[in-house]
C-alpha cells in the first residue's frame, strides 16, 4: 500500500494532497485535472489532460513570457506520470511584471498644431482635448518591464499541484476499476486453463485413434511393418501433448495477478505477459483435438482480448 503524501509548493505556503494510499497501483492513462491559484492581481490556471500512448509524450502550452517554466513543469509531471500523452495548458489572467505608460508629448504637440492649423484655415473651433490626443496613434505606449519570474512561479506551482492532484485521483479511480476487472478475468483464464488440463490427457489417445484409422487402409495395401508404424503413431501423438503449454499458461496467470498488485507502472509488463499467454493458447489450439478443448481455447482468446483492450489504457 502506498501511503498518502503531501508536497509543499516552494514559497507559496500551501500544501496539496497528491495521492491516497490504496491496495494496488494500476493507473489509467486517461484523465483530466484543473487547478487555479491567485497571487495579488494575477490568477494562474493549469489544465492537464492525459491520453493513451505507448510512451511518454508531451505537449505543453504556456504564455511566451513564461516559456522558461516548461522544463520545471515537465520535471514535476514526470514524478507522477510514466506513460501516455500529456497535454498541459497554462493560462494567466492579470498582470505579469510591472508596466509603465509612456506618452510622446512631442507627437501629441504635432497633432495639436496640425489641428489648430486646419481649424484656422477653415474658420472653425479646433475642439481638441488632452483626452482626445491620447487616443491618437503612437501617442501612448505601454512599456512592459522584464518580470521577475521567480516571484511568480509559486502561483503557477500551486495551480499545477491542484491540477495534478485532480488528474492523479481520476487516473487512480479508473485504474482501480480496471484492476478489479482484470483480476476477475485472470481468474477466469486460470479456470479455463485448468479445464483444458483436465481434458488434455485425452489428446494423445484421440490423436492415435485418428492416425490409426487413416493409416489402416495404407498398412493393409502396402504391407508396411505394423510395429514400426505404431512407433511413429506414438511419437506423433506425444508431440500433440499440451501439458507444457498449460503449465506455462498457468504461470502467466500467476504473473499477471502479481503484476496487477505491484506498486509501480505495470502497463508494459501486462502487455508482454498477455502476448506470452496468447502464444500458449494459440499453440494449445493448434494441437488440441476435440470440440470441448477447442471451445475452451476460444473462451481463453476472448478473455485475453478483453484484457488486452483494458491494458492498452493502463500506465
Amino acid at each position: 500500500m502506498r501511503h498518502a503524501w503531501l508536497r509543499q509548493c516552494n514559497a507559496c505556503g500551501s500544501r496539496v494532497l497528491l495521492s491516497q494510499g490504496r491496495s494496488d497501483n494500476v493507473h489509467s492513462m486517461t484523465g483530466f485535472g484543473r487547478g487555479s491559484a491567485r497571487r495579488g492581481e494575477t490568477t494562474f490556471t493549469v489544465e492537464i489532460r492525459t491520453l493513451n500512448h505507448r510512451f511518454l509524450e508531451w505537449s505543453i502550452r504556456l504564455p511566451r513570457e513564461l516559456a522558461e517554466w516548461e522544463e520545471r513543469l515537465r520535471s514535476r509531471l514526470q514524478q507522477e506520470l510514466a506513460r501516455g500523452r500529456v497535454e498541459v495548458w497554462v493560462g494567466v489572467s492579470g498582470q505579469i511584471g510591472p508596466r509603465k505608460v509612456q506618452v510622446d508629448t512631442d507627437l501629441a504637440g504635432s497633432y495639436y498644431g496640425a489641428a489648430q492649423a486646419i481649424a484656422a484655415e477653415l474658420g472653425v473651433e479646433p475642439g481638441i482635448t488632452a483626452a482626445f490626443l491620447l487616443t491618437l496613434p503612437e501617442v501612448v505606449r505601454l512599456e512592459e518591464r522584464e518580470a521577475d519570474l521567480e516571484e511568480w512561479w509559486p502561483g503557477c506551482a500551486e495551480a499545477l499541484e491542484r491540477a495534478l492532484a485532480q488528474l492523479v485521483a481520476m487516473r487512480e479511480r479508473e485504474g482501480e476499476a480496471m484492476a478489479a476487472d482484470l483480476k476477475i478475468r485472470v481468474k477466469r483464464l486460470r479456470a479455463l486453463a485448468q479445464a483444458i488440463m483436465e481434458q488434455a490427457g485425452e489428446i494423445p489417445r484421440l490423436y492415435q485413434d485418428k492416425l490409426r484409422q487413416r493409416l489402416a487402409t495404407l498398412v493393409a495395401e502396402s504391407g508396411v511393418d505394423e510395429g514400426r508404424l505404431a512407433q511413429e503413431v506414438a511419437f506423433l501423438a506425444e508431440r500433440a501433448d499440451i501439458t507444457e503449454e498449460i503449465v506455462r499458461l498457468l504461470s502467466h496467470c500467476d504473473q499477471l495477478a502479481a503484476t496487477i498488485a505491484k506498486e509501480e507502472p505495470v502497463g508494459r509488463r501486462l502487455e508482454f505477459l498477455l502476448q506470452e499467454a496468447n502464444r500458449e493458447v494459440n499453440t494449445i489450439g493448434s494441437k488440441a483435438q476435440g470440440l470441448r478443448i477447442s471451445s475452451l481455447v476460444v473462451d481463453c482468446k476472448a478473455e485475453l482480448e478483453k484484457m488486452r483492450e483494458q491494458v492498452q489504457n493502463i500506465e
